[in-house]
């Protein structure tokens, strides 16, 4: 396939120069000159997507088919493996049945945004549920209806107690707005369950700085952090995430948290695709972001245009030069400016640079409560909540949409939330965990359903009264430590922070496989 612009990412900043493009192309030209590529088939409108995880609205309700949305570009689905900027050609990895599939252009717009990278904290990867798209939003959501059911189960108080404690890592906008939501979800929801009234649901939000909302203003930001506390939420400013573990948080200043259940809305790296490019083309991308022209043309490069999240686009914030900050409202203006400054360049006219007078910000913070920021004007509490819905719905893609958040929102207000486990609880035959010193891999007699692969530290294992072994990294922990009935004959913990993969179900068939092969 060859295309004279090919736009990777499917974001705000992507979706948006597609569309500008396909307008201003027609789709018979369009089609055939432009492709779009994302990961994804679908534009999703990222503030509405703690509603998801809070089960406010259908998952359907806050994403847009691009091939709806884009009309008149030609849309590819797939993962960018890599960018070989001398031949302008990219290898796209589009699924299990159409690997290294070759696309050729003669104009690259790059708005990938960023990638989460939760390796800065040990544990984080581990148990960590991230909060980025729409199937972090229903796969969270399935998990907090879980952890209500197992807790509805537990005569322990201190087993239930963990179970039902949720902490939210990161005081951004989708860190307080998950927050409201999760608090708003298990209060609501947690009065079905009969053996759960006597224990009230925890959530915990954990936040390096001193403030949250840092971006609004100190004011809003104190008043955030009082309503969320007025309503139950635990927010514990100046404190970091130290250690994540099965059952512990484990923060900087020693303390921990018991909970089964971690949310990290932290962790936003640099693209290596895009850092990729940068270092082909000799440019220094700071932080994981390109500096462009402000037409969001990198200088030295006619054919590469980059914006959103990943790009440094000057901008002049009423009278003040400054880098435009990495938010929808300005990657969406950015886009659709883009797409349109494509256009001129393909008709021999010069671009346009970028101009945009920031209108503010807006984030729910539950119980029908918001902070605001509007044209300077600060407002709270449940007038700011009915302008951020207003705004919002007003933003949101697509008349059918809109009207499904109205009814959903409606519907809302008189009736309590679907509480349907509609996924089930994950199966991974393969997977790492965390463990930190003292802490039981399992006990002796306690049946075994896994094998473990110490990957780092050591281990120590208990037989009785004996004196404990030390298993170094690399040790392999199978049937040989287990009884004719299927139990552990031994007790293992950690010796010291480690990580260990634990094999389950096919994996572990397939691992006593080879062991038995290999013992012939």
């Amino acid at each position: 396939m060859h295309f004279d612009i090919v736009i990777a990412g499917g974001g705000f900043a992507g979706a948006y120069c597609a569309r500008a493009l396909g307008r201003a192309l027609g789709r018979e030209e369009g089609e055939r000159r432009v492709a779009l590529i994302a990961e994804r088939n679908v534009l999703v409108f990222q503030p509405m997507l703690a509603e998801v995880e809070g089960s406010a609205l259908n998952a359907t309700d806050v994403v847009n088919p691009l091939r709806q949305f884009c009309r008149g570009v030609n849309v590819l689905q797939g993962a960018i493996q890599h960018i070989d900027w001398a031949t302008k050609t990219l290898t796209l990895d589009g699924g299990r049945f159409t690997r290294n599939h070759a696309v050729s252009f003669d104009r690259l717009v790059l708005a990938l945004g960023s990638v989460t990278d939760l390796s800065a904290v040990p544990g984080m990867a581990d148990y960590g549920w991230p909060m980025k798209n729409v199937a972090d939003a229903l796969r969270l959501r399935a998990v907090i209806i879980n952890r209500l059911e197992e807790a509805n189960l537990i005569d322990d108080a201190a087993v239930r107690r963990r179970l039902l404690t949720f902490v939210v890592v990161g005081g951004g906008y989708t860190g307080v707005e998950t927050a409201g939501q999760l608090l708003d979800f298990v209060r609501d929801a947690h009065g079905f369950y009969a053996n759960l009234r006597d224990t009230e649901p925890r959530v915990i939000l954990v936040h390096a700085r001193g403030q949250l909302f840092t971006e609004i203003g100190a004011d809003l930001g104190v008043y955030a952090a009082e309503v969320l506390e007025r309503h139950g939420v635990s927010v514990r400013l100046n404190t970091r995430v130290a250690e994540v573990t099965a059952t512990r948080v484990i923060l900087d200043c020693g303390n921990s948290i018991d909970a089964n259940t971690v949310v990290t809305t932290i962790g936003s790296s640099p693209n290596p695709i895009v850092l990729d490019v940068c270092r082909q083309l000799g440019i220094e991308a700071v932080k994981g972001r390109v500096p462009t022209a402000n037409t969001m043309r990198v200088p030295g490069h006619d054919d590469l245009w980059i914006a959103g999240d990943c790009a440094a686009v000057p901008w002049n914030d009423r009278g003040e030069m400054k880098i435009a900050p990495p938010t929808a409202q300005l990657a969406l203006r950015q886009g659709t400016l883009l797409g349109r400054n494509l256009v001129r360049v393909l008709r021999g006219a010069e671009p346009l640079p970028f101009t945009y007078r920031y209108m503010g910000q807006l984030a729910a913070i539950g119980r029908r409560k918001a902070v605001a920021e509007v044209m300077g004007f600060h407002f709270r509490g449940f007038f700011a909540w009915w302008m951020w819905r207003t705004i919002y719905l007003s933003k949101l893609p697509g008349t059918l949409r809109k009207l499904r958040v109205v009814m959903d929102w409606t519907f809302d207000l008189v009736f309590p939330r679907d509480i349907s486990l509609l996924l089930p609880p994950p199966d991974e035959p393969l997977r790492s965990i965390h463990l930190e010193k003292g802490e039981i891999l399992f006990t002796c007699g306690e049946k075994c359903r896994s094998f473990f692969y110490l990957k780092r530290g050591t281990l120590a294992v208990e037989r009785g009264g004996a004196e404990s072994e030390i298993l170094p990294m690399g040790t392999v922990i199978d049937q040989t430590k287990v009884n004719v009935d299927g139990c552990w004959s031994v007790t293992v913990s950690a010796e010291e922070s480690c990580d260990v993969m634990v094999f389950r179900g096919r994996a572990l068939e397939l691992l006593r496989a080879d062991l038995r092969l290999v013992k012939r």
